[in-house]
């Protein structure tokens, strides 16, 4: 009897140890609300009229709307295994997101250590898109309002393929550095085996976070496939972004240069879906990862976030991309946001912004309100 009681005991304390050791979660973020867009002017392509209005449901505003998987294990010595599997989907219609990727969002495992810093291999975002989010006002969220639309490598950007690695923070530092060997693998136009036959990306970034003041520094380039006439042309983006609380508010700044091409940008059509043709045609997110040779830009951020009470918050920021040697089409961008939280994982928010010369486009006009809900279990 004493020896079943001992084995029954050393079972669970085994079960208890591996439950402790390896953990796995399930998580996720359902966002949706109403909103109305207003554009207004011509495609600088056909000349066609773009002038539309549209009232409907708006599909992942503060947040892209996502489910996932992600698990560690404790391999010893410090060392552990990690995973992380994300879907995106449009929360107005079910359908999938990414370029209808099962795991658009992220799909990488790796290896990490307290000690010398972890490396994820697989689909993820570029390390621009990570340093930075915390610095934007909007979170790299709330569609045309976030920094992303016109500092085109911080838009949420993704390379397939990808192999970083990033330090652990030190001394209050952060560095980190990544590689691409096929960034986008549903480029269809890709041919041949060579991995130079793939668009290949560079991706690096150094942060310092200390109390009320957080700065980043990142740069990503753009390698083309040989199969691709790029003109000459390597698109590369530096940008430099910080911000400073001081608790009545918070002030973020951002400065960056990309030349040569462009990275990504948000969707002219809001919806992203059911717009007429003319507005579809003219779509900014079909010039992603675009080389273009002799092009440069230098974008500009000055954002502002003040909290109301405890559950409450306002956000506001100026965007302005200058194409200075391509044309004199400021593209400029004024928003202003808010935010109540009902929970620590459900909130309401309302929007507001308002765009002139879209993607460069001589006076033509963006403007969008919205009022949504979200939810993260």
């Amino acid at each position: 009897m004493k020896k079943t009681l001992l084995a029954a005991a050393l079972l669970a304390g085994f079960a208890g140890a591996a439950q402790a050791e390896t953990s796995v979660v399930l998580y996720g973020i359902y966002d949706a609300g109403l909103g109305v867009q207003q554009i207004k002017g011509t495609d600088p392509i056909t000349g066609a009229n773009l002038d539309a209005t549209k009232v409907g449901m708006l599909n992942g505003v503060e947040s892209g709307s996502s489910w996932g998987l992600r698990g560690t294990e404790d391999l010893g010595d410090g060392l552990r295994a990690m995973f992380n599997v994300e879907s995106g989907f449009n929360s107005a219609n079910g359908s999938s997101a990414q370029n209808d990727r099962l795991f658009g969002r992220r799909a990488t495992v790796g290896l990490g250590s307290d000690s010398w810093g972890r490396i994820d291999f697989g689909r993820q975002m570029n390390l621009a898109s990570q340093y930075l989010e915390s610095i934007d006002p909007f979170a790299l969220g709330f569609g045309q309002a976030n920094m992303g639309t016109i500092f085109s490598a911080a838009n949420a950007q993704r390379y397939d393929n990808t192999v970083v690695f990033q330090t652990p923070m030190f001394n209050d530092f952060q560095f980190g550095v990544g590689y691409s060997f096929n960034a986008d693998d549903k480029n269809g136009a890709q041919t041949g085996y060579a991995t130079a036959d793939n668009t290949r990306a560079i991706t690096a970034g150094l942060r310092y976070s200390n109390g009320p003041f957080n700065v980043a520094l990142t740069y990503d380039q753009l390698n083309a496939s040989n199969n691709f006439n790029s003109g000459g042309a390597t698109p590369k983006q530096w940008i430099l972004g910080g911000s400073y609380d001081f608790e009545v508010a918070k002030l973020a700044l951002a400065f960056s240069q990309t030349r040569d091409g462009w990275f990504a940008s948000q969707d002219l059509n809001a919806f992203g879906s059911g717009a007429p043709a003319n507005v579809n045609n003219f779509n900014p997110a079909n010039f992603r990862n675009a080389f273009a040779d002799k092009v440069k830009v230098n974008s500009y951020m000055v954002g502002l976030t003040a909290p109301l009470g405890g559950a409450s918050k306002v956000f506001a920021s100026w965007l302005m991309a200058d194409p200075n040697n391509v044309g004199n089409n400021k593209w400029q961008i004024y928003s202003l946001g808010y935010s109540y939280d009902f929970s620590k994982r459900t909130d309401m928010y309302a929007m507001a912004s308002y765009s002139k010369n879209y993607f460069f486009a001589d006076d033509l006009k963006s403007t969008v309100v919205g009022l949504g809900v979200r939810h993260r279990f």
